[in-house]
């Protein structure tokens, strides 16, 4: 018997794979509106973030459409794209509570390891987050150096490697689509005032007013994508569509327990 590769696909690419196939074998007709959510998660026993991930990357790949204030429906198979997915990257809820976890520690470790030269390249990339949003261009450079500059004044490499890694694959399509659906002016202003804080707990060498700092703006982008994406999505108005029998015995095979995962 021939050696196969092992399987490490991310789970909300494991359930947008079962949707996509119960949406090929027609369990959700073209133009149907999908369960909710909510009973999207019970079905498959996983978390609601998770099942938010994999319907953006049915949307990427044009399989869905998601209409403001009714619900996410099923798109014609004459109009998906023959492609599927390419650079999707990890899913944006799963990101946000990784980087809750570390960056806070990195933070802090920063604010008592850091040298003055350090904080200069750390307030240089937020001085220049400053000028990219007064002329409205890409923010993302200088907020990738904000990020870096206080892992490398941890003089750790193995953190700064961490934070990089984690800035590079959270940065794929899902998370530009999120961006796309939900960034505001109000957001970009509250995130530039989350870095102030931060840059101002680093100076004053407060380790723990960093952490605190870096985890209420991590926390706060999380709370901002889900508040949006319920503004997005349905708003429970009329009847879901209730799943078929076939689809509850397909989602039985990635039934697992809640316990653990970001709710």
């Amino acid at each position: 018997m021939p050696i196969r590769a092992v399987e490490s696909r991310r789970l909300y690419r494991q359930i947008a794979d079962q949707l996509s196939m119960l949406i090929a074998s027609h369990e959700f007709a073209e133009g149907a509106r999908l369960p909710s959510e909510r009973d999207l998660a019970m079905q498959l026993g996983v978390s609601r973030p998770s099942v938010r991930e994999a319907l953006i990357a049915l949307e990427i790949e044009g399989k869905v459409e998601v209409r403001v204030g009714s619900g996410i429906y099923v798109v014609p198979q004459r109009l998906m794209p023959v492609a599927g997915p390419t650079s999707e990257g990890q899913g944006p809820f799963e990101l946000l509570r990784a980087r809750w976890l570390i960056e806070g520690e990195v933070a802090a470790e920063a604010a008592r390891k850091a040298e003055p030269k350090d904080l200069s390249v750390v307030r240089a990339a937020f001085e220049d987050m400053q000028r990219r949003q007064r002329q409205q261009i890409d923010v993302d450079p200088a907020d990738r150096d904000f990020h870096l500059g206080i892992a490398r004044a941890t003089r750790n490499s193995a953190l700064a490697y961490v934070v990089r890694d984690l800035w590079d694959k959270g940065r794929g399509a899902i998370w530009k689509r999120m961006e796309d659906h939900f960034q505001t002016p109000e957001l970009r202003a509250a995130s530039l005032r989350d870095h102030r804080a931060i840059l101002v707990a680093l100076e004053s060498r407060d380790s723990r007013a960093a952490r605190s700092a870096m985890r209420m703006h991590l926390a706060r982008v999380e709370s901002e994508f889900n508040r949006g994406w319920d503004r997005l999505k349905e708003r429970d108005l009329g009847t879901p569509a209730k799943p078929k029998k076939k689809d509850v015995a397909v989602a039985t095979s990635l039934r697992r327990p809640a316990a653990g995962l970001i709710v």
